[in-house]
């Protein structure tokens, strides 16, 4: 007998003929001591599933069974862990796991109690944190006391709903494996809802696709029969790997095109924006066409000092990098290595401290229309349309098209990202994932020089973020801007990059090295995993992350040389 199983499960919300049936004849019997990977896209009924199986929602039919028994309601056999931390902030990381604690052993004499709080808390390494409180901790430290708060109860099942979705991709590395040493120590049957295809082959037994809703079903398991402990280095080798790795991506983006939006065909105007229209400088003319095409973007020993109270921080120092133009460079590097802080600068959004930087042979000082921005968070104006939003940048750099050719400019780039039919709803009324879409037409419309886009997908879950950079990468095939994107996402530097520019950790932060992608354009992320040079590539990178992880400095210094497009 399965230790949790859903049979015909039905579940929507919404009165008459409003309703909308989330889920529909949901099937799953998951065993004892299996760990079970649920993958899907937002908004596919991920969170009412987990909601379905915690007791904390009630099916329309089918019923929800634990070692056989229908569930009623929520109890201390299943123990979740969401995505936000839920803690009580003016309670002590020890306080609020022993709310869990006390109310589950309130028989029990409160020594035991007590060793129960500190026997978990120190198993998620928060031993030396037990006194402070949730306003003194990090994300991840906050995720763990939301974990170490489950385990306390003993539950037969942990029920993990996206724990790791808002962690910066170092911590939520640390935590997945933290996650696997506990499933190791306890032994616990688990149910995981992720949207990271590699998140689930490190932990799973088995992965289960959601498929799109409304009226959302499981898809076919992928059994996942790599031996355990798993490596993420030796799993990047792994052929059984690679293949299963694969095959998932491939189902849920077939998915992703089924339920896709088909893009309106429109035409561009020929007309020319205000940066086109400005005439080169002097020393453009003087040094001709061809030199500044291979010295298009120029960092010269770009540095950023802050003063602080104990004296002067060096964030960023000896920056020096050349780009051709029209080529594509991701940035990438830990959290806090300074990558922002040079895409800020080169946006001109913040003052350069020592060194400087050329854009098509002007120097930046100031922020111009000839750089575009596309920030993690889309900036748009709420109570305005996606259209609208689009148009405030397209009717200041085309100050002399009709106004007909500067509708059609804005229409042309969001019918691109796919949102020809949404364009005229207000910004508070799109997703997060159509947000982004709006930014990043905004940004194309602008016809910039220079494409700035800063950890662009970094708020989206996993398989929004694939779609996305599909549309990116299928704009910018049209347009050749030059780009620069800052990232944590070593698949997603790969993709977009004809060179990878890997940052040394801060505080002094500089170029640690410089990886040529070579890879043939169009890309899409199916026909990377099938290339024979894609898991080189992820190779080098990790390996370079890996040894900058505990703040490790660089062996030698890279050569300018190396800097520069080849």
């Amino acid at each position: 007998m399965a230790l949790l199983e859903l049979k015909g499960i039905c579940k929507g919300y919404g009165d008459a003929a409003a309703r909308t049936e989330v889920l529909h004849d949901v099937n799953l019997a998951v065993e004892e001591g299996e760990v079970v990977a649920i993958v899907g896209f937002s908004g596919s009924g991920k969170t009412t599933l987990i909601s379905l199986m915690a007791g904390l929602a009630a099916p329309d039919r089918g019923e929800v069974t634990v070692r056989g028994r229908r569930i009623e309601g929520a109890g201390p056999d299943r123990g979740v862990v969401f995505q936000s931390y839920s803690l009580m902030p003016w309670l002590t990381v020890a306080a609020n796991v022993a709310l869990a604690v006390d109310a589950v052993f309130k028989d029990r004499p409160r020594a035991e109690r007590e060793a129960r709080v500190r026997r978990y808390v120190d198993m998620v390494g928060l031993g030396h944190a037990a006194d402070r409180r949730p306003a003194e901790l990090s994300g991840g430290m906050r995720q763990r006391v939301a974990v170490a708060r489950a385990l306390a109860t003993d539950p037969d099942i942990l029920l993990l709903d996206e724990p790791l979705s808002a962690l910066d991709a170092l911590t939520r590395a640390k935590l997945q494996d933290e996650f696997e040493e506990i499933r190791a120590q306890e032994g616990k049957t688990i149910v995981l809802i992720t949207n990271d295809v590699d998140e689930a082959i490190l932990l799973a037994d088995r992965i289960v696709p959601l498929r799109p809703g409304p009226r959302a079903t499981l898809g076919p398991s992928f059994a996942v029969t790599i031996p355990r402990p798993r490596q993420r280095m030796a799993l990047n080798d792994d052929p059984v790997f690679k293949r299963l790795r694969a095959d998932v991506t491939k189902y849920l983006m077939d998915l992703g095109v089924e339920r896709g939006i088909q893009e309106e065909e429109r035409t561009l105007p020929d007309v020319q924006s205000v940066v086109q229209l400005q005439p080169p400088p002097e020393a453009v003319r003087k040094a001709g066409r061809s030199a500044i095409l291979e010295r298009y973007v120029e960092f010269f020993d770009v540095g950023k000092v802050y003063p602080t109270p104990k004296g002067p921080l060096t964030v960023v120092e000896k920056f020096q990098l050349l780009m051709k133009k029209g080529e594509f460079v991701s940035l990438i590097g830990h959290s806090g290595c300074g990558k922002s802080t040079v895409l800020s600068m080169v946006a001109g959004l913040t003052e350069i401290s020592t060194g400087g930087i050329v854009l098509d042979g002007r120097e930046v000082d100031a922020a111009g229309p000839d750089r575009a921005v596309v920030f993690q968070a889309p900036s748009l104006m709420p109570w305005l349309t996606a259209r609208e939003n689009v148009a405030l940048g397209v009717d200041k750099v085309y100050p002399h098209a009709t106004p007909a050719e500067r509708r059609e400019i804005v229409e042309y780039y969001l019918a691109r990202v796919g949102l020809a039919d949404a364009m005229h709803k207000q910004a508070s009324e799109l997703s997060n994932g159509m947000k982004q879409r709006v930014g990043i037409a905004r940004a194309f419309a602008l016809s910039p020089k220079l494409l700035l886009l800063d950890e662009p997908f970094g708020m989206l879950d996993s398989l929004t973020r694939w779609e996305l950079q599909e549309v990116l990468m299928d704009v910018w095939k049209r347009t050749q801007v030059t780009a620069i994107c800052v990232t944590h996402d070593v698949d997603e530097a790969i993709l977009l990059a004809d060179r990878i520019v890997m940052m040394t950790n801060g505080p002094n932060a500089t170029i640690g090295k410089v990886l040529d992608v070579p890879l043939p354009r169009p890309r899409t992320r199916k026909a990377l995993l099938e290339h024979p040079d894609y898991y080189r590539y992820r190779r080098e990178v990790l390996t370079f992350l890996e040894e900058y992880e505990h703040g490790a400095k660089p062996r030698a210094a890279i050569a300018p040389e190396a800097r520069v497009a080849a």
